[in-house]
């Protein structure tokens, strides 16, 4: 699914409630679902949402407004990577955030009124690393200039020194940076928070998570 939430919602004193948002339609995804291979291809460096994409970002942003949804959401953790950045700006962002952004294409009609989080992006949720240029990011010095409105302090490294060209993040290696990620939330003040990913960060967080629940609720938590 594109760029549509999962809610979650646990019963306790001092839980959260986290909207778990796949980025909308990527030009990788709309080339790999052609040829797999294409996803190798240094033309889909740090890819960037396709016509599509745009729509489906655009199509929640009104949901969310719609249902108030917006005016709840104290946080946006976002990747780091392209596709992610403009769905969490073309979502989540103000009129001033989306005007601020030389990445966004959206109608911004009627917002200017709204309350919006700000938007903070976190290496730990992007992409599995590795092997696949779509799957690795620009500088930070690059990205504060393309996405000015986005807080990237919480990375150190201006250059990607997580992605290699030689070897792929295993499952099991995603799954224990989702745990971390999970972790991470806990430490912060605010109780409900957005959070813009990837499938297969998602797939992998979710059936780690989904081990210490009930095999039908780690299926209603893992379905795609």
């Amino acid at each position: 699914m594109d760029a549509k939430p999962a809610l979650f919602l646990y019963p306790l004193e001092h839980s959260k409630i986290l909207h778990l948002v796949r980025h909308a339609q990527g030009i990788h995804n709309v080339a790999g679902e052609k040829d797999h291979n294409a996803l190798l291809s240094p033309e889909y460096f740090d890819a960037h949402l396709s016509p599509l994409g745009g729509q489906q970002a655009d199509n929640l942003r009104k949901q969310i407004r719609a249902s108030g949804q917006l005016e709840r959401i104290d946080l946006v953790i976002t990747s780091p990577l392209c596709r992610a950045l403009q769905t969490a700006i073309q979502v989540f962002g103000s009129e001033g955030q989306i005007n601020g952004s030389k990445e966004a294409n959206i109608d911004n009609s009627g917002i200017s009124s709204l309350k919006c989080p700000p938007i903070v992006a976190s290496e730990l949720c992007r992409e599995r690393l590795g092997v696949h240029p779509c799957d690795k990011r620009r500088t930070i010095s690059e990205n504060r200039s393309r996405f000015p409105t986005i807080d990237f302090s919480l990375i150190e490294s201006d250059e990607d020194i997580l992605w290699r060209t030689d070897a792929r993040e295993t499952d099991e290696e995603i799954a224990a940076r989702g745990l971390k990620f999970m972790n991470w939330l806990w430490t912060r003040p605010e109780k409900e928070i957005a959070i813009v990913t990837h499938h297969r960060f998602l797939e992998h967080t979710l059936n780690a998570l989904g081990n210490d629940y009930h095999p039908s609720v780690k299926n209603k938590m893992c379905k795609k």
